[in-house]
């Protein structure tokens, strides 16, 4: 028997995405480098709880509108901390 574990991802992660490309702008030392972005990222999503599915439809369909909005607001918050770790990370090796 073949398990198709590649169905399997984190709910969190394409709004995580969205929200790291859609607010990069706004940190404009951080904003040209790929690598730091995947860090924000990683950063970000470690703040969150894991949500595991294998389709978005699982998570349109158990999720309440109130669950949407509390955890996009979640997300928000751990991309804008995560941006400001990142960003003060990135200061500190500059001075070193």
């Amino acid at each position: 028997m073949s398990i198709d574990f590649e169905s399997i991802h984190n709910h969190n992660e394409q709004a995580v995405l969205d929200t790291v490309q859609a607010r990069a702008p706004r940190f404009p030392a951080l904003a040209n480098n790929a690598d730091l972005l995947a860090d924000v990222a990683c950063v970000a999503l470690n703040r969150l709880p894991p949500r595991y599915i294998r389709h978005r439809v699982d998570m349109a369909f158990y999720e309440s509108e109130g669950e949407r909005q509390s955890t996009q607001r979640a997300v928000e918050e751990a991309v804008e901390r995560a941006f400001a770790f990142v960003q003060a990370r990135v200061a500190m090796r500059a001075r070193a």
